[in-house]
Parts: structure tokens; sequence; C-alpha cells
């Protein structure tokens, strides 16, 4: 069988900007460099592009500052793509725009119910065939059993208790069959004790490297992609035999983001049991 790019879903970060304060990151009066923003974006790309990643673009719109960060946009399960329902008005927004890429690109695109909080693969992470759904600060605990019923998988809520790590994808990072990126601070004692039961082989991240957003990396086969300035986490991922690629993401970090907030995998994460046999979303 040959093997198949890896898919993703950008957005250029044209209309980026501290526009609000959603999360502990985000300042006005500090705000952006809107020329330093687009220079680390596009060397994401670049370096994305350059493991020979197919990168599709969602056009950038103005007054949605956060449109650049497509992990948000939803949750991708083969051609069934669930968009998110945000907690916050002013990303509500957003949905609209991925709900008609993701209906043109010939997916399916459902919606929880209206009364549930879910932010997509910022909280929603699959680690073989578990899907890890973080809940609490973004999306509600309730909208992972929702989620479960419609991809008919295991999945495992875990709470995060850290207004920093206001996303599971924050602070853990599948990167291949049994095997994670994690703070553990980030999240309550059963949470911890979850992940530790149902996860294998646990890269703990130092606390100042996890306020890097060590954990909010891109995973493309053995590769994966990290914020500068991670190197007790360079180190163990190099011991496991994967290449590490430091991109300096500071810009998208004064809005609590980072490379994998960038990026939506649209053909299944490295780590997903689905994707690892070789299905496809569409």
């Amino acid at each position: 069988m040959t093997k198949q790019k890896p898919w993703l879903l950008m957005c250029p970060p044209d209309y980026y900007g501290i526009e609000y304060e959603i999360n502990p990151w985000m300042s006005r009066s500090r705000g952006s460099d809107n020329a330093r923003a687009a220079r680390q974006w596009n060397s994401l790309y670049d370096t994305l592009a350059g493991l020979d990643a197919r990168i599709s673009l969602l056009e950038p719109q103005p007054g949605l500052p956060d449109l650049v960060f497509t992990a948000n946009a939803g949750m991708v399960f083969r051609n069934l793509f669930i968009s998110s329902r945000f907690r916050h008005d002013v990303r509500a927004r957003e949905s609209p725009y991925y709900e008609r890429w993701f209906a043109a690109a010939g997916f399916q695109v459902r919606l929880l119910s209206n009364r549930l909080f879910f932010e997509g693969a910022g909280d929603a992470l699959f680690c073989g065939a578990t899907l890890f759904g973080g809940y609490r600060i973004r999306s509600d605990v309730f909208s992972h059993q929702e989620i479960a019923r419609l991809v008919g998988c295991e999945t495992l809520p875990v709470e995060l208790v850290d207004t920093r790590f206001y996303h599971l994808d924050t602070c853990f990072c599948p990167i291949e069959l049994g095997a994670a990126i994690w703070f553990p601070g980030a999240f309550d004692s059963y949470g911890q004790q979850v992940i530790r039961q149902n996860v294998a082989d646990l890269i703990d991240v130092s606390p100042d490297e996890a306020l890097r957003f060590a954990c909010n990396a891109v995973v493309v086969g053995r590769t994966v992609v990290t914020p500068a300035g991670c190197q007790r986490l360079r180190r163990e991922l190099e011991s496991r035999h994967f290449e590490v690629r430091e991109l300096e993401l500071d810009e998208f970090l004064k809005a609590g983001g980072s490379a994998k907030c960038l990026t939506l995998r649209i053909d299944g994460e490295e780590a997903a049991a689905w994707r690892a046999t070789g299905e496809q979303a569409a």
C-alpha cells in the first residue's frame, strides 16, 4: 500500500492579532507583531510542506483573528467533521467558515447539541484506539459522551485545572501509538491517573518548557515540530528516534497557541489507530 501524504488545514495569519482577551496569555495592551507573525507562520508552513505534507488553506477573514488556529475548527474522524461549538462568542463566528470548507471538501458535517460546548481537536486527541477529551475550561465533559456516540470509540474525558493550559493540545500530544508528550500539572489527579493507565510511554515536559507550549507540537511520521527552546524535550524525543524541528512561534503564544494550534490534521493524527491502518478521511 502506498503511504498517503499527511493532510493538514491551515489559515494564513492575514488578520491575526490580539483583539480580545479570552485566556491568560492574551493581552491587548501587548498586542502582536504582524510581520513577525507572518514570518513565523510561513516558516511552519514551509517546514510542514518540506515534510511532504499536503496543506490546504482556509481563506482568512477580517474580524476573525483566531481563525488562524485551525485546530479548533472541529474534530475529523474518517469522512466525518464534527464542528466546534465555541464557549466564547468572539470565536463562535469562525464556525460557518470551517463548516463550509469541510462540506465543500466532501465531508459529512455534524453539529453537537446546542447545550454543549466543544472546541474541536484542541480538546479531542486520539492515542491509539482511545480518544482523550479535555474538559472544564473550554469544552464540556458531556460533549465527549456525544462525540463517543458519533464515532463509536472509547473516549476518556480528562479534566484540565490550570487555565494557562485551557485546551488539551496545550498539555498533551500523542506522538505514536501508545506514546505521548504531556505536562501532568495541567490535569487533576484523576486525569493524571487515567492518562498514566492508558498511555504506556509518557514523556513528562518540565514546567518551563510546558509554558513554552512544548506539548503543542505537530507530528508528521517520525518528525516532531516543536516551539523553539525545548531542549529537554528534544533530547527525550531523539532518544526515541524522532527527528525534531524547532521553530520560533512566540507571536502565536501571545494568543495562547503554537504549532499544533495552527494546524488541523484532516486525515487523522499520527497516533490514531484508524490513521495507522491506512484508512483515510475522504
